[in-house]
Order: C-alpha cells, then sequence, then structure tokens
C-alpha cells in the first residue's frame, strides 16, 4: 500500500466558525453522557458537568473545516482497520541528526529508506510533549510539542502521509507541571487536582497492601504547598502525579486535551496506563468500575465529536482483565494492546514448541467487527509478563525470565496485591531477547530467529505494531543503563541517523538485513486481504515445532495457511486436507459451496479444492499427494501458502 493513499485533507481550522450552525447533540446521546457522569459524580455534579462537557463538544465540531462534518455520519466503523494496517512505533527522538530536528528526520527515515516507503501506513509517536522524567511521560505541558523533537507543524506534515497514534498520558501529570505548581500555590481553581493527604497516615496499611501497581516505590510523595506538607498519589515515580478524576474539574479538562489531539491530526489515541486511572481507597486502585466508565465516556465524545477517531488502551495486566477493555465490543476501545503475546512468543522460541502459543491462540475471542487487538512484540518498556500470568505456569514465566537472563536482559518488579513484589517485566530489545550476543551463531540465523518470531505478530488477526529498535535489530544498550540506572533504557538508545544510513548501505550489516527481511513479509500482509482483521483464523496443530495458523478473508474468498518454523531445525510437516477445511468445490457457476466446520458447529469458509499450493514467501509450489499437503521447513522459516486457484484469481 502506498503512502499517498493515507494522504489526508485538512480537516480543522485554528479557530472554531460560530457562523455555521452548531453541533445538535441529540436527547440519546445527551442522556448517555449524562449517565456516564452520573455513574462517576452523582446526579447533582453531573448535572453541573454536563453543559460544560457539551460546550467541549460543540467548540470541537465548530472548528471543522466545511465538508468535513458531514462524513461522520458516512463512517463504517467495521473499515475502520484493515491488513494494510501496520504501525511503526517510536520515540520522537530515537534518530537524530544534526542538520534538522528529530520529528523531520524520522519521516525522511520512513520515506527515504529503501523497502520501508510505503510498508507503514501508521506512526506512533510516543509522548513528544514537554517532560521531566520517564522519557517522556512525566508531561509538563500536554498542549505543545517539545521544542527538542520540532513542532505541532512537524506532526501535521506526518499526519497528511500516515495515520498518527497520539499518546493520551491522562493518568499522571509532571510534578513541574503548571496545575500541579497552582495546587501547590493554593490556586482554588486546581483544588483537588491530584490525590492528596495532609498525613501518609490517612492512608492505611491495610489500604496500601490492597493497592496493586507497576512499581515498588512508597505510593505517597511528600510536596510542601501553601498550607503546609502534602503527601500526594504516585503510582510510578514521585516525579508523575496521579490526576485525581474523582474531580469532575479534572475529567473535563482531560477531554478538552483529548479533543484538541484529534484537531491537531490523532486518527488513533493510546490511554497509556489506563489501569490506574482511578483511585479508591479500600480497593486495589487498579481496573475499577469508574476506569471503564471513563473509558466509555471518551468513547461517547469521540462519538459524537469524530468517530473516525479510536481509542486504544494500554493496560500490562492478566489477559482476562485486559480484554474486559473492549466492553461489549461497542463502547470501550476500539483496540487493545496485546500484552500476552510478547512472553508467550519467547516461550515458544526459547522451548522451540509452539504448543502452548496455539492452545492460547484458540481461546481468543472477538467480541465484534469494531474492535482488535493491537499486536506488538517488543515496547519502549519492555517484555510485560502479567499478560500470561493466569494462561503459562509459576515454573513456565521463570523458565522465561532465566531465558532472558541469560541472554543479558534485566527484570522489573511490582507490588502485588497484599504488598508482594513479582516480577513485572522483561528489559531487553527484542534482538537481544531472542539470540544471544555471540560468536558461535550466524547472524543470518538470528535474523531468521527475528523474522520467524515477528511473522507471528502478523499473521494473528489485529493490528500489528513494531518497535523501531525491533525494526533494525538494535542489541541490548547496557551502557546507558550503567549510567542511568533506569532498567527500560536497554531498550531506548538513541541512534545516529548518519550512521544508521551507513550501516544501511551494507547490505550484510544486521539493520539492512533485518528491514530487507522484514519488509518483504510487511509487503505480502498488506497485500493479501486474508490477513484482514476481520477475517477468521484456525490453529492447524500439526507438529509442536511449527505454529500454524489458517486466515480466512472476511468474504471467504482467500485462504493462507501460515506456517512458522519455532526451531534450529529443519522439520517437514503433513496436514490432511480435511484439517484445513478443503471441502468446498467449484460449481459451473463458480459459486462456492461451502459444506466444512472447524469442529465448533461454526460455519467455516471452505477452501477450494486444488492440487497446488503456492508459498508467497518461498516463491515455490507445494503439490497435494493423496489429499495431503506436505511441507519441508529450514530452520526459522517462514511460509504462507495460498491454493493457487486463488492466486490466479487475484492476477486475474
Amino acid at each position: 500500500m502506498s503512502s499517498s493513499d493515507f494522504l489526508k485533507r485538512k480537516a480543522y481550522s485554528a479557530a472554531p466558525d460560530y457562523t455555521s450552525p452548531l453541533l445538535q447533540i441529540s436527547s440519546e446521546q445527551r442522556q448517555r453522557l449524562l449517565g456516564r457522569l452520573t455513574f462517576l459524580y452523582g446526579e447533582t455534579d453531573a448535572t453541573r458537568a454536563l453543559p460544560e462537557l457539551e460546550r467541549l463538544i460543540k467548540v470541537h465540531d465548530a472548528h471543522k473545516i466545511p465538508g468535513k462534518k458531514a462524513e461522520n455520519g458516512h463512517f463504517n466503523p467495521v473499515d475502520r482497520f484493515t491488513q494494510q494496517d501496520i504501525a511503526l512505533i517510536t520515540y520522537g527522538d530515537i534518530l537524530i541528526s544534526e542538520s534538522v530536528s528529530p520529528l523531520v528526520t524520522l519521516a525522511d527515515f520512513l520515506e527515504c529508506t529503501p523497502g520501508l516507503r510505503g510498508v507503514f501506513n501508521t506512526v506512533h509517536i510516543l509522548p513528544f510533549f514537554p517532560y521531566s522524567s520517564d522519557r517522556g511521560f512525566s508531561i509538563t505541558n500536554f498542549r505543545e510539542v517539545d521544542p527538542n523533537l520540532g513542532s505541532w507543524k512537524d506532526i501535521e506534515s506526518l499526519g497528511e502521509r500516515y495515520r498518527l497514534m497520539f499518546d493520551g498520558v491522562f493518568n499522571h501529570a509532571s510534578s513541574q507541571s503548571k496545575a500541579f505548581q497552582e495546587m501547590l500555590n493554593g490556586n482554588p481553581d486546581y483544588h483537588n487536582f491530584a490525590t492528596a493527604y495532609r498525613s501518609p497516615d490517612e492512608l492505611t496499611p491495610e489500604q496500601r497492601e490492597m493497592i496493586v501497581r507497576p512499581r515498588t516505590s512508597d505510593i505517597l510523595t511528600q510536596y510542601q504547598s501553601i498550607e503546609g506538607p502534602i503527601w500526594v498519589w504516585t503510582t510510578f515515580s514521585p516525579d508523575q502525579i496521579d490526576l485525581n478524576f474523582t474531580n469532575p474539574k479534572v475529567l473535563l479538562e482531560v477531554i478538552d486535551t483529548l479533543l484538541l489531539y484529534v484537531r491537531r491530526g490523532a486518527d488513533i489515541i493510546r490511554l497509556d496506563a489506563v489501569t490506574y486511572l482511578w483511585e479508591e481507597p479500600g480497593t486495589p486502585c487498579a481496573n475499577l468500575a469508574q476506569t471503564h466508565e471513563v473509558i466509555r465516556l471518551f468513547r461517547d465524545v469521540l462519538d459524537i465529536a469524530a468517530p473516525q477517531v479510536a481509542l486504544t488502551t494500554e493496560t500490562n495486566i492478566p489477559h482476562e482483565e485486559n480484554i474486559t477493555y473492549f466492553g461489549n465490543g461497542y463502547d470501550e476501545a476500539q483496540m487493545v494492546y496485546n500484552f500476552a503475546l510478547p512472553p508467550l512468543v519467547l516461550y515458544t522460541f526459547y522451548r522451540e514448541d509452539a504448543t502452548e502459543l496455539s492452545k492460547w491462540v484458540q481461546t481468543l475471542e472477538y467480541p465484534s467487527d469494531a474492535m482488535t487487538f493491537f499486536n506488538i512484540l517488543d515496547t519502549h518498556d519492555g517484555i510485560g509478563l502479567l499478560g500470561v500470568k493466569n494462561i503459562l505456569s509459576e515454573q513456565q514465566i521463570s523458565f522465561i525470565i532465566r531465558c532472558a537472563r541469560e541472554h543479558g536482559a534485566l527484570i522489573s518488579y511490582r507490588t502485588a496485591e497484599g504488598g508482594v513484589e513479582e516480577p513485572y517485566e522483561i528489559n531487553s530489545t527484542w534482538f537481544s531477547a531472542l539470540n544471544l550476543d555471540s560468536e558461535y551463531e550466524d547472524l543470518e540465523l538470528q535474523i531468521k530467529r527475528m523474522v520467524a518470531s515477528r511473522s507471528i505478530a502478523l499473521v494473528l488477526r489485529g493490528i500489528p505494531g513494531i518497535y523501531l529498535h525491533g525494526l533494525v535489530g538494535t542489541r541490548n544498550n547496557i551502557e546507558t543503563v550503567l549510567k542511568t540506572k533506569v532498567k527500560r533504557d536497554i531498550n531506548r538508545a538513541v541512534i545516529h541517523y548518519a550512521d544508521l544510513k551507513q550501516e544501511l548501505k551494507n547490505l550484510d550489516s544486521r539493520p539492512a538485513q533485518m528491514i530487507t527481511q522484514l519488509s518483504r513479509l510487511l509487503d505480502v500482509r498488506v497485500s493479501n486481504k486474508a490477513f484482514h482483521p476481520n477475517g477468521d483464523q484456525k490453529i492447524i496443530q500439526v507438529d509442536p515445532a511449527v505454529f500454524a495458523l489458517l486466515r480466512i478473508s472476511p468474504d471467504c474468498e482467500q485462504h493462507i495457511l501460515t506456517l512458522t518454523n519455532v526451531t534450529s531445525q529443519r522439520c517437514q510437516i503433513t496436514i490432511p486436507l480435511e484439517r484445513l477445511g478443503v471441502a468446498g468445490v467449484y460449481t459451473q457457476s463458480s459459486e462456492r459451496v461451502d459444506t466444512s466446520h472447524d469442529g465448533s458447529n461454526k460455519p467455516f469458509c471452505a477452501i477450494p479444492q486444488d492440487n497446488y499450493w503456492y508459498d508467497l514467501m518461498g516463491r515455490r509450489g507445494w503439490r497435494i499427494v493423496d489429499d495431503t499437503l506436505s511441507v519441508t521447513l529450514a530452520a526459522y522459516d517462514v511460509a504462507w501458502l495460498i491454493p493457487l486457484i486463488e492466486l490466479e484469481q487475484m492476477i486475474e
């Protein structure tokens, strides 16, 4: 898919236009908004907050350029994502150059790197706002671009060529932010901006033990205010002040910021650390009903003001809790981070056995065609472990940790309920997590292992996201960790763009091989509708050495059998055609007769009978013999097979 297909004309003007009729919020929409507010704040405060919420939505709508308003009514959420959606995840300044800003450098990398142009249509730029710590996640000003990265003009320029994912870091703000400083100054407009106590003992030991959070530091941090010392709720660090969403003013300010991001070009808004949005002493303070209601309110606001914009929840928690952020499939996030996937893939490659991964994929459910998973392997943080807490045993998780440590990874911990510390995430680049930094293994084999692991995230139902360091095969950056004492910096190295370009000229270099090999998979994925996120999928368990997944397009017209050898050994597999659902035939009128099922009494799109299948990756054919498909795979081979008759129909 060419990036030019995603050119977006400007949708919003800098100033609102009140000469046109104002947006009319229907009585049904108003009642829904009021119901959300009432759940959060009670009837009296909800009634007071509703007019301001409506005003924010109407002001936002007045910024829309004529002609854009009418598009909202024609948007079908089922068409939001397709197989052509692939996201690059990056900090605004992972790539730096001496002559231009980091955001301009990023744009040049995407447009000018051989093999990348047109591969990614979505760019997730991690927080690009001014900040005081945590690599951008302790924001001092939510409404400006960090001048060290570039400007809103640079963001707008990227938005003309790519879908943009913005970070909604709404759980907390920097201690140096204006709002928190004004709270310390006693400004009544910022009263209760944060959750604060006059004494740390107001949060009892019993209440503290109930709190679940991804850190082991003290939950309260002391600050000096105009009225004396106060102890402030800080889930993540002393510099990151949790916003107090029990205050309706805080919620309204956040919604105003949310709508600003939409006007600035956000197509997807990632709700960072939203698990911990609402604090309620005496509860775990994670995944509370109020948190879900706030997300539903965000969804309602966007459905009225900007239905094309999607919400993505970043909730690094056990899988069964994570998927609750889909809501009923229509009322919360349109996309949820698939946090169980990375540790399961690591386990699969460490064990050289796809059994556990295959069993889990069989359990995946998709509540509606209006939502999907964000399938990542590596992120800027690390490889979370909580996603597999109730999928793998403690012994299996310990095995992952042990193997990762042998590869040079670090382990971060969190405070679980009861005050117990437990492993939270593996800090490593994905390349180092998979490959020993050893001269005894060929780089070619290591690249194949990387590509094989990535192929799993590419074939699963959902939208794949690739972190820039995973794209170029960066190794662990221990040197920076020793300087900063921040474990996550192991996977956040800054790359000098001139050096990277020089490396890419050497086709035998690790970055060049990574991009060359991965771009082939990405090109094939975006070109085949079998990988559409609303298409079906079926696990074919044939051999523990191979992850086998059959993907089917939503219209049932295309089937691709994806095979990934997760071992360092050559293997041969045989699959009876009946296991694939080859039960359909073509009549003389070319209408398919669907007579197969997947074993669950659910109708399954039958594959046309054909004696030949073609491997889109290996670019060779495989012949059916005795109603059986036999395929030989070298170490870490990836094969994506399509019936030749369907391939021919694509060409015609």
